[in-house]
This record gives C-alpha cells, structure tokens and sequence, in this order.
C-alpha cells in the first residue's frame, strides 16, 4: 500500500452511500475511502459501490464505517491492511441501522444479499 493512497484529513462525504443517497437506494455496510473520503456500500449490498468507486478512481485503500469496528481493506493487494487515524466521524451515526437506511430496507433484504 502507497502512503499516498490515504489522506487522513478528507473527512467522510456523509453518513451513507454516496450513490445509494442519489437513487434512493439501501446498503448492508458501508466503507469510506481512505483517499478521498468517499462512502460506499460493501461487496454484499446491492450497488456495491465501494467497490464500484476503487474501480473508477483507483483508490484502493478503504476503511469499515461501522460503528464498534475498525478494519482497513487495500483492494490492489485483495487483503485487509492498516492505516492511520482519519479525520472524524469514524462511523456513520449509532441510530442509523444496518443494514439502512431506515425505511428504505426491504423487508426481504437477506434474499437480496450478493455472495
């Protein structure tokens, strides 16, 4: 991993998925981008677009924007990594669910889920 592909002081664009947000869709988890602050839903929701965004800007690395955790995620390398302290908020908010947003999540959200 390149010290250059983060940024420590972008802060998150905000506390969903990014596109998700635009199409009034929902996520499972969402990851932020250690370059540019970008967030994302992860590989098992619908749009995946975590990884959508790494294959369009050639970020790679990504930080879990869950609340309670706090692993790194390096693309290129297919394997978690480490990282340094980012600005704030480390996690969306504790209220918002997940998989969320509130009112947005199929009640049969399970079956919809990607391997």
């Amino acid at each position: 991993m390149s010290v250059s592909a983060i940024d420590p002081t972008v802060p998150p664009s905000g506390p969903g998925c990014v596109e998700c947000e635009q199409e009034a869709g929902w996520w499972v988890a969402l990851r932020r981008c250690a370059a540019c602050g970008h967030i994302g839903c992860c590989d098992s929701s619908p749009g995946q677009h975590a990884t959508a965004h790494w294959r369009a800007s050639g970020h790679a690395v990504m930080r879990t924007y869950e609340p309670g955790q706090d692993w790194w995620w390096d693309y290129s390398a297919g394997d978690y990594t480490l990282g340094p302290d980012l600005a704030p908020p480390m996690a969306h908010p504790e209220d918002q669910p997940t998989p969320g947003p509130e009112g947005r999540v199929p009640p049969d959200w399970r079956a919809r889920l990607h391997p």
